[in-house]
């Protein structure tokens, strides 16, 4: 029942999050929502995901997002903010679209049991999940890990010359 409940702040953290006009309300929803997530992932006994969540998501990256915010003074919406009937009918085409790939993958059949790569379940009892989930990261994808740092980088350096250019 606790799965439900955080279900359900998820979907309305959301949908205000999509809703709201001030950008910053729209961020602090979205962290709600990403607290709900960590929570029903918790539920799922997948501690190391949640923590992940909170610490990668709801704090670095909102972080990133808050200053993009505060950099660009968008607390006024502008013309290209879709209101009225138009955002209406994007919400009922985006809503529909995610129904009918509910119902296709309700058609399809569950797989009986989920193949792990070979020593996979020998690494993880060895080295426990963290290592098992750390070593490919810093040694296997360690170069698209820092292209990513250096996106989020680029980005905030994107947002100050914007700022600055305003003023």
């Amino acid at each position: 029942t606790f799965f439900w409940i955080f279900g359900a702040v998820a979907v309305v953290g959301g949908l205000s999050c999509i809703t709201r006009q001030n950008p910053v309300a729209s961020a602090l929803w979205l962290v709600v929502t990403l607290f709900a997530l960590a929570a029903m992932y918790v539920l799922l006994d997948a501690q190391f995901i949640a923590v992940l969540q909170v610490l990668v998501y709801a704090g670095a990256i909102m972080v990133l997002f808050l200053f993009v915010i505060m950099l660009l003074n968008l607390g006024h919406p502008g013309p290209t903010d879709i209101k009225g009937p138009v955002g209406v009918g994007v919400a009922a085409l985006l809503g529909g679209t995610l129904l009918l790939q509910l119902r296709v993958l309700g058609q399809a059949a569950p797989p009986d049991a989920i193949t792990l790569p070979e020593g996979t379940m020998a690494a993880l009892q060895q080295q426990g999940m963290v290592a098992a989930v750390a070593g490919p990261l810093f040694d296997a994808y360690l170069i698209p890990f820092e292209i990513t740092s250096l996106l989020l980088l680029a980005a905030i350096v994107g947002a100050v010359v914007l700022a600055k250019r305003k003023l």
